[in-house]
Parts: C-alpha cells; structure tokens; sequence
C-alpha cells in the first residue's frame, strides 16, 4: 500500500535546525458549498524560517495539485529538502512519491485528523491566505489566474515586509501554558541570519529586498483582490453558484 510507503510525522517530530523542510496544505475557496469543482491554494511553509509561499490550482485533482507544488518548490529562495502533507490523495500518490525519490525529497505525511501535526502551516492558511482572500467561492480559471497573480506579491510583501515571532518552548503549570517568544523578525531576515543557507542565495534576496516597494506591493494586492470580489459580484448577479450563506460573498479580509 503506497501510504505506508511513506511515513507519519508528529508536530512532536518538528524539531529541524535547517532550512528547506516544507509542510504543505490546501486551503479550498468552497464560499460554503462543498459540492462541485472549486479552486484550491496550495500552502508552502518552511519550519526553520517562515518563509511562506502559495500557488493557486482550479481543484485538487492530483495533476493539478502536483503543478502547483513545482511551482512553489521553483520560487522557494532555496531548496527544499522535505515535504510534509496530510493524507489527501492529491499528496499521497506514485507520481509525488517518484518526484520526491527524484530530487532527494523527505517525503512524510501527519497522521489522520490530527491538525496538530501541521500547525506550522495550518496558522499560515489563515494569516497569510484567508487574510488575503478571504472565504468567497472561487470556481473559474479566470479567478485561479487572478489569485496565482495576488500570491505572487503576496509571497514578496509576506516574506520581506513582515516580522513574525517564533515559538521557543512552552510549559504547563497546573492549568496554565506558559509560552515563550523569540523576537519578531522578517522570514527574509531569519534566512540571513541562516548559516545553512548559501551567500549567493543571501546576495541575490538582498538584491531583491532592495528593489522592492511595500506600499507598491500592497496596492498591487489590493487591486487584485478587488478584481476577485468584482468576479465574484457578477457571478452573484447573475445567480451562479450562490452560496446559502449570502455573507460568504460579503466577508473579505483586507
């Protein structure tokens, strides 16, 4: 059976010093209808030091979902050493196996309705992909499009505009969890200060940090996101897929 080909890893077992191990997830754009074909984001985050990259698919068929995955592994700033996904087919099958034995992937998967086991990337598909494109239903090729081009400064403004903490360690007394934070701090700036990660990889972020504009960023993001709730407007105009909750149209956090 091709599952226990590949085997099962913990949040317990999160413990990488360098960078590249990967945990993935799919975020669906159902806007509260679960029937029918709709869009997909794939969610890339590297544990070591956030940097978080998302590509658009129009369902989660397995070649779909398998583009998308190249596509993010090829952006990556620097290479990916494992991959970390749930239990979905559209992860768990020969031709992501093969690739991963190809490009001398660790390939390992959670366990089974544990989202624990992924918390890594699960607070991302919130912060990063429903922050930006909310809870709509997107369901052409048209709004894929749109939103493979919003994660495109996404990724930009996220990784080098903004800081992030990370977890330390936590303890338990009694009732009460106790956490520890590092200083927040850039995903591009936490690669910096990366010793595993090559000088050229650093130089050339560098170079880019250095031509980057965040306020242009952000108004390029919020042009597109403008643009999907047009798309989604006109399809609720013309009583297209229209969800039973009509706020799922509404709600876009911006």
């Amino acid at each position: 059976m091709l599952k226990k080909a590949i085997p099962i890893r913990t949040f317990a077992d999160w413990n990488e010093k360098k960078p590249g191990f990967i945990e993935a997830d799919l975020v669906g754009h159902d806007g509260g209808i679960g029937s029918g074909d709709f869009a997909q984001s794939l969610n890339f985050v590297d544990i070591l030091t956030g940097w978080d990259d998302s590509a658009a698919c129009i369902n989660k068929a397995q070649k779909h979902v398998f583009e998308a995955i190249k596509t993010i592994s090829v952006r990556f700033p620097f290479k990916v050493a494992g991959i970390d996904s749930d239990n979905g087919s559209e992860f768990i099958n020969a031709q992501m196996l093969r690739y991963c034995i190809e490009n001398k992937i660790t390939f390992t998967r959670s366990r089974a309705h544990k989202k624990n086991d992924s918390c890594y990337v699960e607070q991302k598909n919130y912060s990063v992909v429903r922050r930006a494109v909310g809870y709509l239903r997107y369901d052409t090729q048209q709004e894929v499009d749109i939103l493979n081009e919003l994660y495109k400064y996404l990724g930009l403004y996220t990784n080098y505009f903004i800081p992030v903490t990370k977890l330390i360690f936590k303890t338990r007394k009694g009732s009460s969890v106790f956490k520890k934070y590092d200083i927040a701090k850039t995903p591009y700036r936490r690669v910096l200060e990366c010793s595993d990660i090559d000088d050229k990889i650093k130089i050339r972020l560098e170079k880019n940090y250095d031509s980057l504009n965040p306020a242009a960023l952000k108004r390029k993001i919020s042009a597109l996101q403008d643009r999907l709730l047009k798309l989604n407007a006109l399809k609720h105009k013309s009583g297209k897929d229209l969800p039973e909750d009509e706020k799922a149209y509404e709600y876009i956090l911006t």
